[in-house]
């Protein structure tokens, strides 16, 4: 099989959409890769695996599933024939029986981490100051302003949820271990990668590496494109 009838499906995490995908998919599309930035509603764990199997219904063909940060646990939760290999972007993959605050509560947080509350409608919302000093330590005032501007919050639901087993028991996967993550402690992803017996690939970035590394990313990604590829 050519690596370009293997389709890559992005999917966001929590204070994003799509859009924080983009130059990951610019890089993705000058390679001839069919690739797809999977919305997710962030009103619970549920709702989110729900969406993600829709847009994965849509695909013709083997996919490689890739997700950052809260998405991993949306990754790892569907059921779609079609997904052959798992992209874990500094994210987070809860075992069968945990949540997502279970893993990400797992370890001492950064100096710099923000602090989390849901608000009066049960939605969690990141301190705008918080993209640049932990959500995108390395990206630009810009870019740090564009990814304050589009966050769209996460309720309640999506981190207290437990889930299944996992997918990662039974289809390969990679994992990308953001060495700066201020997020998600890179120990944690260690922990996590290891426990999953994923193919890990550590580097000195930040905990949104579609944005701020991208062609990190892609090298990942490529490198799970060529597995499926080759059968």
């Amino acid at each position: 099989m050519s690596p370009g009838n293997v389709n890559v499906v992005l999917v966001h995490g929590a204070w994003a959409d799509g859009s924080s995908w983009s130059r990951v998919i610019g890089q993705l599309s000058e390679r001839r890769i069919n690739v797809v930035a999977a919305p997710l509603p962030l009103t619970s764990l549920g709702d989110d695996v729900a969406a993600l199997e829709r847009s994965l219904a849509r695909i013709d063909g083997p996919v490689v599933l890739v997700g950052h940060a809260y998405a991993g646990a949306v990754i790892g939760s569907v059921r779609a024939a079609n997904v052959k290999a798992l992209v874990y972007v500094a994210a987070l993959a809860p075992a069968e029986g945990e949540t997502v605050a279970d893993v990400f509560y797992r370890d001492e947080a950064h100096p710099e981490a923000p602090k989390l509350a849901p608000d009066g409608n049960g939605l969690i919302w990141l301190p705008r100051d918080a993209f640049a000093a932990a959500f995108a330590q390395n990206a630009t005032s810009q870019e740090a302003g564009i990814l304050a501007a589009i966050q769209r919050p996460i309720a309640v639901p999506c981190i207290s949820e437990a889930v299944g087993r996992p997918l990662w028991k039974d289809l390969p996967s990679w994992f990308l271990v953001a060495g700066q993550d201020r997020m998600i402690n890179p120990d944690t992803q260690h922990f996590m990668a290891k426990r999953m017996d994923a193919r890990v690939h550590a580097f000195d970035v930040d905990h949104t590496p579609g944005v701020t590394a991208p062609e990190t990313v892609v090298g990942v990604i490529t490198e799970a494109i060529e597995s499926v590829a080759a059968g």
